[in-house]
């Protein structure tokens, strides 16, 4: 049975203060959740991912009040609920760029601190640590992988996420419209050559100089894009069989002829 799925790709103008685009994006979760079984959101979505000097300021831990405000929302609603990335305040200082995946009751069903920091020399390497663990949970979706943004650059994460298990994989992202194309084509490229399913949450809006280039998308097995959203905000909808990605293995068993691990 084909599972019903909702990106919410939300506009994270920097002139909008971040209470209120919690408040906004808690009511567009509600919305979202009509008739959807997953609902996700993008990356660093509460302050913007390319507010890099906000971070620190806004930051939780896991179990601070905007993750827990998340949780119960996804019981709530009875639904699987990806809160996109937030900045996380580890127990020892430190910051992460953190994925979570609510399950139905409000449970942490999984946790993932981003491995690629984006910025070379600048950016969020300069105020973010990196996470050094791939995670695939049971969802749903079929096993399912989670990766952010600047992650998608990197195959070997995706092919090692394949190799763990992974059907399909959520990506929360920032991604800005001068590289939207680069996003258009890899998103396409890690689905095709894992045959799994990608389903990509981005942003939309202005962060200082720079604009966010929306294109969210859900990628099937084969390379199809089934949903695609434009650069404004919206909600995307569309269904995902758990199914089709081991199907299409069997049809096309690329995976078996890897050579170079």
């Amino acid at each position: 049975m084909d599972v019903p799925v909702a990106l919410i790709q939300l506009d994270v103008t920097s002139a909008e203060s971040v209470p209120d685009r919690i408040t906004r994006a808690f009511q567009l979760v509600r919305s979202a959740a009509q008739g959807s079984q997953m609902v996700m959101l993008p990356e660093l979505w509460h302050v913007g991912a390319f507010e890099i000097d906000q971070l620190a300021k806004h930051a939780q831990a896991l179990d601070g009040p905007l993750m827990t405000d998340l949780g119960a929302l996804a019981a709530e609603l009875g639904v699987w609920l990806h809160a996109g990335s937030f900045a996380e305040r580890a127990s020892d200082g430190e910051l992460f760029n953190t994925s979570v995946l609510f399950d139905p009751n409000g449970s942490v069903a999984a946790t993932y601190r981003k491995i690629h920091l984006f910025g070379f020399d600048g950016g969020e390497t300069t105020v973010l640590s990196g996470g050094d663990e791939l995670v695939v949970v049971d969802t749903p979706l079929g096993p399912t992988g989670l990766a952010t943004c600047y992650d998608l650059r990197f195959p070997e994460l995706f092919r090692a996420l394949n190799e763990g298990g992974a059907t399909c994989v959520l990506l929360t992202s920032g991604w800005p419209t001068p590289r939207i194309a680069h996003w258009d084509v890899l998103t396409r490229a890690r689905a095709i050559e894992n045959q799994m399913w990608l389903v990509a949450c981005n942003e939309v809006g202005q962060q200082g100089s720079v604009t966010l280039g929306g294109h969210s998308m859900i990628v099937d097995p084969t390379g199809d894009v089934i949903a695609l959203a434009a650069e404004s905000e919206e909600v995307l909808r569309g269904a995902i069989d758990p199914q089709f990605s081991a199907r299409w293995r069997a049809e096309f068993p690329v995976l078996p002829d890897i050579k170079l691990r």
